[in-house]
């Protein structure tokens, strides 16, 4: 029995697990209208949405942060609430617009979990009809593609590594929850929030084992947070292929996945105006496993922020859609999504082990210093041997923002956000190793609710004071929770 007052965060573990990983058959290929050889280059645009939950509804409730703007449209930028509002469901209306006039329309979208729910709690069926529009509608499938990512936008280098995939399958159950489970067997691609890639080995390791064993064939990756096994930067030609991006434990396990690269920083005017496609216009075929594929610019951008998004890029997408298919559609220049583009260079002959192998930016280094004898005890100390004579040294990850720290100065949030991990896993993991169905538990569902609910970046993005405090009191929820 479902509660109303949670979201659909657990109970099908097994069921989804078996869901994902049964579905290897291609989801675009049977549909798409492109043809690899007729293809020059192509551009692939994700659209990045999330609004956190806070503990500021009129009790103390949970509540979205949307639904706070709206609440409070005199505070800061929280006039921009229905604006916002309009950018999580505007594509419903611009992709079948398109298609409509003859062009071929491309887009990814990732929201995050809080994002759903908060729809959901604030009864926003506008938005939720827009969004089972995109996720289920037959003659928008060939044109949509949805990305898994963490429920409530966690960073992976500073989340526990047991809530990793925790947070992988919450946001599975939410979606298939929302959405049906044939619309969860089409997520194959996974996009990290903030664009944040573990560098720390075992975080890694665990982090692509976890999204390997929920069925995700490929990642979205950051350029400037991976580098070659040699240490250098990826060239610019390597950019625009896949890559197969390389995790090796402490221990000496190995787990690989294929991952397309992100270019550039966090700038939403990239995908705002479009940029990747005039990017795309420039580039050509690049020979690979001795086939010649078409280049991919690939880009993501928050979906909802900034002027730019709110206002310039419906007519941007829509101008750059109208040209090619004015210069003809399906050949040159292109929009493609990932799975799209992955599964045709498949069909192709071109499989994972003709793309270039790749790392996690400074493991080089660290591999460097440990010579032939990993051990977990080993990497830490080669990690402390080459923070303390090389300051640019670090394993607290790399994101698209690394101007920002989502660690330091925020020990009164990730030391409360450890122990409730810790507590979390005491008590419950014996439970559900016994008996799986624990995790139908209102008890289990309002612990776990909580626990991946303080690891939301977002309280550690704004500074001390409110968000901060808001985390402390999620902790304080969970720990009550728990019972301890």
């Amino acid at each position: 029995m479902s509660n109303p007052s949670l979201p659909p965060i657990a109970g099908r573990e097994a069921e989804i697990l078996a869901l994902v990983q049964q579905q290897q058959q291609p989801v675009f290929l049977p549909t798409t209208n492109l043809e690899l050889e007729q293809l020059r280059s192509g551009f692939a645009c994700a659209l990045h949405m999330h609004q956190p939950t806070i503990p500021a509804g009129a009790n103390g409730e949970l509540i979205s942060h949307l639904q706070y703007m709206v609440e409070h449209p005199g505070e800061g930028d929280n006039h921009n609430a229905e604006a916002f509002a309009h950018c999580y469901r505007r594509l419903a209306d611009i992709i079948p617009q398109l298609i409509a006039e003859g062009a071929n329309p491309r887009i990814m979208l990732d929201f995050s979990g809080n994002l759903l729910w908060g729809f959901q709690q604030m009864g926003r069926q506008d938005i939720l009809e827009a969004l089972q529009r995109l996720a289920c509608d037959h003659a928008l499938q060939p044109h949509v593609e949805w990305l898994g990512t963490f429920w409530s936008h966690a960073v992976a280098p500073s989340t526990p590594i047991p809530d990793l995939k925790l947070q992988i399958l919450a946001w599975q159950h939410h979606f298939a929850a929302m959405f049906g489970d044939a619309a969860l067997q089409r997520v194959k691609g996974f996009s990290p929030p903030e664009m944040h890639l573990p560098n720390h080995p075992d975080t890694l390791y665990e982090f692509i084992k976890a999204l390997r064993e929920c069925g995700y064939r490929w990642l979205l990756v950051q350029e400037h947070s991976v580098e070659n096994p040699d240490g250098s930067a990826l060239s610019q030609e390597q950019k625009l292929v896949p890559n197969q991006l390389v995790a090796r434990s402490s221990s000496g396990e190995v787990a690989s996945i294929t991952a397309l690269i992100k270019t550039q920083g966090s700038d939403t005017k990239l995908v705002g105006q479009m940029q990747p496609y005039y990017e795309a216009l420039g580039r050509g075929p690049i020979l690979l496993g001795g086939v010649s594929v078409p280049a991919l610019v690939s880009q993501i951008a928050d979906g909802e922020n900034g002027g730019v998004m709110m206002n310039e890029f419906p007519q941007a997408f829509i101008q750059a859609h109208q040209r090619i298919a004015a210069e003809g559609g399906g050949a040159g220049t292109v929009a493609i999504n990932g799975s799209e583009y992955l599964e045709m260079l498949e069909a192709a002959g071109v499989s994972a082990g003709d793309y270039p192998p790749i790392q996690a930016v400074q493991q080089h280094k660290l591999w460097q210093q440990l010579g032939d004898s990993p051990s977990a005890a080993n990497v830490e100390v080669a990690i402390a041997e080459l923070q303390a004579r090389d300051s640019s040294f670090s394993m607290a990850g790399a994101s698209w923002t690394n101007n920002l720290s989502w660690v330091e100065g925020y020990s009164n949030v990730l030391e409360p956000m450890t122990s409730l991990s810790v507590a979390f896993h005491q008590h419950f993991d014996p439970l559900v190793a016994a008996d799986p169905s624990v995790t139908h538990t209102q008890s289990y569902q309002q612990a776990l609710l909580h626990l991946l609910l303080l690891e939301t970046s977002c309280f550690r993005y704004w500074g001390q004071g409110v968000w901060t405090d808001y985390a402390s009191e999620i902790h304080r929820r969970g720990v009550v929770s728990l019972g301890a």
